[in-house]
């Protein structure tokens, strides 16, 4: 029901209407493009930056292998994993951490110094010359018999 407008007073009927925009976007993907991979030196690490705000060091091997493991140093904290010395240990890849100097195996992101430690591990492949890095961390501890 209306109440009628007081005497002298003009009344503005307003509708209000909405319209719905419809975005359409891509399916997340599971992968982000991180660096060409002649931008990657070998045997030496760069850190790369994933959509999620987490890095990574990735690290080219002379053998070709590219590998990528989170770049925070589980024992100082610091971003450094990037910066580290790449070699490896009975033939397994391993960098060195540049801080404690502890080793982690490349593959796995398993700790050789200590038994409870380890860095994240992403998937990388290559799509034409660009490296891609999984955003997804894989659960080695399943793959190497851990907890």
């Amino acid at each position: 029901m209306k109440t009628p407008a007081p005497a002298g007073r003009k009344v503005t009927t307003m509708t209000a209407t909405s319209t719905m925009n419809t975005m359409t976007t891509s399916p997340p993907t599971d992968w982000s493009a991180v660096c060409p991979l002649d931008a990657l030196p070998v045997e030496q690490g760069r850190a790369a930056l994933l959509p999620d705000g987490s890095a990574v060091a990735l690290f080219r091997l002379h053998t070709g292998e590219v590998h990528a493991v989170g770049n925070l140093d589980p024992f100082s904290g610091a971003p450094v994993i990037c910066h580290g010395i790449v070699g490896d240990r009975d033939g397994v890849p391993v960098v060195t951490g540049p801080l404690g100097k502890e080793t982690f195996e490349l593959a796995t992101g398993r700790c050789l110094d200590a038994e409870d430690v380890r860095l994240p591990v992403h998937d990388v492949r290559l799509t034409g010359p660009v490296i891609e890095v999984s955003t997804r961390r894989n659960t080695v501890e399943t793959l190497v018999g851990g907890g």
